[in-house]
């Protein structure tokens, strides 16, 4: 019961964790790309409805291309471990004893006696499965994947583009011009990447407010250098 319990636990870590990156990826690239293609609209053109039908369709785009990008990643990760786990019982079928000879030395890299880490070879080797899936996970380090992870990826940073993306595009909404638009969008959308950035560094263990800053400082340059870039070219 208690070994359910710390599977489950241990299950329940690691989908938390990708779900987790998955809306990094997808939350951070949908604040800052609609943001500094608004903020370049607006100082290129005083249409609003221009701004937003644009932002709109980079949102839809970038959504898209996002989540593709995330599938295509969930989908080469399943395919790489199929591939070295296909390799691992070819091994172990066609080369057993230097499969074994690996097993012992983890064994005895765990501290253990050699007629101790013999007989826990031995029992290991008695169902293939088992060896496979134990040189899978402490000779190559790898975990099977979750074989809908490559959809579920899709899908996580996909609607986190959508989300990120409405933050900076939403004040254009209300708005008659460009300018006015972007002067909203800037301060929402830099507290969000500020809130954005804190949070992420809190968890992967950097620090938060530098984390945060950082995060607000590359989201303000890409806007200014757009808006910037396309003052210069109206000029």
């Amino acid at each position: 019961m208690e070994a359910h319990h710390l599977h489950a636990h241990s299950e329940q870590h690691l989908k938390s964790t990708e779900i987790l990156k998955d809306v990094v990826i997808g939350m951070s690239d949908g604040l800052t790309v609609p943001f500094a293609l608004a903020a370049g609209l607006s100082g290129a053109v005083k249409d609003v409805n221009l701004i937003v039908i644009a932002g709109i369709a980079e949102i839809a785009a970038g959504s898209i291309a996002m989540g593709l990008g995330g599938y295509l990643a969930g989908k080469t990760e399943l395919d790489h471990y199929n591939s070295e786990l296909k390799r691992e019982y070819y091994e172990i079928e066609h080369l057993p004893e230097v499969e074994k000879e690996e097993v012992r030395e983890f064994f005895r890299g765990l501290g253990l006696s050699a007629s101790v880490g013999e007989q826990a070879m031995q029992e290991l080797i008695k169902d293939k499965d088992r060896w496979a899936d134990f040189m899978m996970k402490y000779e190559l380090g790898l975990e099977c994947p979750d074989p809908k992870r490559a959809r579920k990826s899709a899908f996580n940073i996909g609607m986190s583009y959508i989300v990120g993306g409405l933050i900076p595009l939403s004040p254009y909404f209300f708005v008659k011009d460009g300018i006015s638009g972007l002067r909203i969008s800037a301060i929402g959308t830099l507290l969000c990447l500020l809130v954005f950035g804190y949070f992420k560094s809190k968890l992967t263990g950097t620090s938060p407010w530098k984390g945060a800053l950082k995060v607000a400082f590359i989201g303000a340059l890409a806007a200014g250098c757009a808006f910037g870039i396309a003052k210069w070219i109206q000029g």
